[in-house]
């Protein structure tokens, strides 16, 4: 029986786990995270699914101690399995398994390489983007391939929708190496580095809005950092606002030349920088749910200027 060391973390780690369960997979020991104080907790525990199969679970701060390097040679694995886990791995840790550590990225790589890869292909508004299965190496993300596969990143798509494609294209591309793998014939294609690029992690300060910059990339942003992340946000007259989903519009005023918020009917509409315009679909104002009445009674009578929000 081919025997399995797992970290594991969210959604993919989740479904990833009982692939490997599925497929008879011996996993004598699961690495996870604690979940942080303060983070919204939104997807699942990997920890619970370990333990409904009675499989030992531990989350420890750091993944290379000696102590923990050694309880897994200890188990003899024959894969070590990563799976969102979100702490870097050393070479003595990789080295353990016999026949090598596999990572699941949620990127076609060799692009977007690094952090946060959902959300930043929506960010730069990607068509698609996916799941790879590679062998981890030292430097993160540069391991030879083995099989990746592709889903679509429609044009009002959140990050959140796309994450939910990316858990099922990784379970799937787990589902169909597996017996490759246990076999020996899974192939290792080595990455051209040269056709993507690394990126780093993004923090909830990132998502504010420059209202100067093009409609289009206003609407990725917003997408791209929508619920259940952080959301892109703004000032305007002292309030913050912040814009949980966008729409791209024909223009229902004659343009101004400057980032404004309007009213138009009950709609809340934005010139943006590029005199293209965006309707706010769904927002709030300093915390709480807002819609044209209640903004232009917190904001006074519109237009409301965002050139320097």
């Amino acid at each position: 029986m081919t025997r399995a060391i797992i970290l594991a973390y969210h959604n993919v780690g989740c479904r990833c786990l009982e692939v490997l369960l599925a497929q008879g997979i011996e996993v004598p020991l699961v690495l996870t995270h604690d979940d942080a104080p303060g983070e919204d907790i939104w997807f699942g525990s990997v920890a619970a699914v370990a333990r409904r199969h009675d499989i030992p679970v531990i989350a420890p701060e750091d993944p290379n101690h000696p102590d923990i390097v050694e309880r897994a040679r200890n188990l003899a694995p024959d894969y070590l399995f990563s799976f969102y886990y979100r702490r870097m791995l050393k070479t003595e840790l990789l080295d353990v398994p016999a026949r090598g550590a596999l990572n699941l990225h949620g990127s076609l790589l060799p692009k977007y390489r690094g952090r946060a890869p959902v959300n930043w292909a929506v960010i730069n508004g990607e068509a698609e983007t996916g799941a790879s299965l590679h062998y981890m190496t030292a430097k993160p993300d540069q391991g030879d391939l083995v099989d990746q596969l592709a889903v679509p990143i429609l044009p009002d798509d959140l990050a959140g929708d796309v994450f939910q494609k990316v858990t099922v294209a990784a379970e799937l591309v787990l589902h169909r190496s597996l017996p490759k793998l246990i076999e020996g014939t899974a192939p290792r294609i080595t990455q051209d580095l040269s056709r993507g690029s690394y990126f780093g992690g993004r923090r909830p300060e990132d998502g504010r809005i420059d209202w100067s910059r093009p409609a289009a990339v206003i609407h990725n942003l917003v997408r791209g950092v929508a619920p259940p992340y952080p959301g892109a946000f703004c000032t305007a007259t002292g309030h913050r606002l912040r814009i949980l989903r966008t729409a791209r519009i024909a223009p229902p005023l004659p343009a101004t030349g400057r980032p404004a918020l309007h009213v138009v009917g009950n709609r809340l509409c934005v010139e943006c920088g590029d005199g293209a315009w965006l309707r706010l679909l769904d927002l709030e104002c300093d915390g709480q749910p807002a819609d044209a009445g209640s903004l232009l009674r917190a904001l006074g009578p519109g237009p409301i200027s965002l050139a320097d929000a």
